[in-house]
């Protein structure tokens, strides 16, 4: 499925009405701990099996790539096919593709019902009114329980916080995108980022603003910054990349990720009530992988059996989880 998006992203650049300031120059996976070596010597040779362009550098070569890296680290993997996108303008650009195809979008109502009869979705209460549909798409990220609970469908969704700090502007330090070999641990296992933390990732906007995250932690919807988790991020970022340390914070952010048990995404007609379908629980890929589930869904809304098999994001694979 990434695969599959970030090759729409192309087409999707030259599109949508306004510029998603969509660049490949590749990603950067930085290998700190010779512990580390085997596992990304096996990242590298599964990913090259399902024909990921992904390769091994020492520490020589990664280096020569990205100057700026530490002299500690021990290799890092590097895949030049990966890219970088501005989400803020994504979703801009979404939403005013779709006005431009006659798509209405009300913003500021809440949804406070779903309408069902005889097992089918047939309308949604709002703030504002009432509208009549056949389906509805929960795509509502970590609030995607509580938009199933208006149906009695429990979603195994919990919200998952990232801290982001955001530095003054500089110029280019690293074009591709960077990672520790510990954040894409975390990412999967929780038990990782309890033990060794939580990774680190770098990368750098279009203007030289440097983002450094990320925190994954379980705090509820807490979206607060904390000194503890910025101070853990800024850390971490200055092991791999010493000279970020120099560097001016001007603001800090946080958000909540979609984490999912397996996580993996849940996609797909949820089986027990016809016309309800799930979109969400993308954990940190909901916009790497919004293209390609955004054809998905498509395909599902006008009855055609969808060019990727959902049958692994499905909702009822969590049917004997315990409540």
């Amino acid at each position: 499925m990434a695969m599959a998006s970030i090759n729409r992203f192309d087409e999707l650049n030259e599109h949508l009405p306004i510029s998603i300031e969509f660049e490949r120059h590749g990603s950067l996976i930085v290998i700190e701990h010779e512990a580390e070596l085997e596992h990304m010597r096996s990242f590298v040779s599964q990913q090259s099996e399902h024909g990921v362009d992904v390769s091994f550098l020492d520490v020589n070569e990664a280096r020569e790539l990205v100057p700026e890296l530490s002299e500690d680290i021990v290799g890092a993997t590097f895949s030049p096919s990966d890219g970088k996108i501005n989400p803020i303008r994504l979703n801009l650009a979404f939403i005013q593709g779709a006005k431009q195809r006659g798509a209405q979008v009300m913003v500021g109502e809440t949804v406070e019902q779903i309408e069902v009869n005889n097992g089918k979705v047939c309308g949604i209460s709002t703030s504002q009114g009432s509208y009549s549909c056949r389906v509805v798409v929960n795509a509502a990220g970590a609030l995607a329980p509580k938009v199933g609970r208006m149906v009695g469908v429990d979603v195994p969704i919990k919200p998952r916080r990232g801290q982001i700090i955001v530095t003054q502007a500089v110029e280019p330090i690293a074009r591709c995108c960077m990672l520790s070999a510990g954040y894409i641990a975390a990412k999967f296992n929780p038990d990782i980022a309890r033990q060794s933390g939580h990774g680190v990732s770098i990368d750098q906007t279009a203007k030289g603003n440097i983002l450094i995250g990320s925190t994954r932690e379980f705090v509820g919807y807490n979206c607060q910054t904390t000194f503890t988790g910025l101070a853990q991020i800024a850390h971490r970022a200055r092991q791999i990349i010493p000279r970020l340390g120099s560097l001016d914070v001007i603001r800090s952010f946080a958000g909540l990720r979609p984490y999912t048990p397996d996580g993996l995404p849940i996609l797909g007609n949820v089986e027990t009530l016809e016309g309800f379908i799930m979109a969400a629980g993308h954990e940190g890929d909901g916009i790497a992988l919004s293209p390609i589930t955004g054809d998905l869904i498509a395909q599902l809304i006008a009855g055609e059996e969808p060019s990727v098999s959902l049958e692994s994001f499905s909702l009822s694979r969590f049917a004997d989880r315990q409540l």
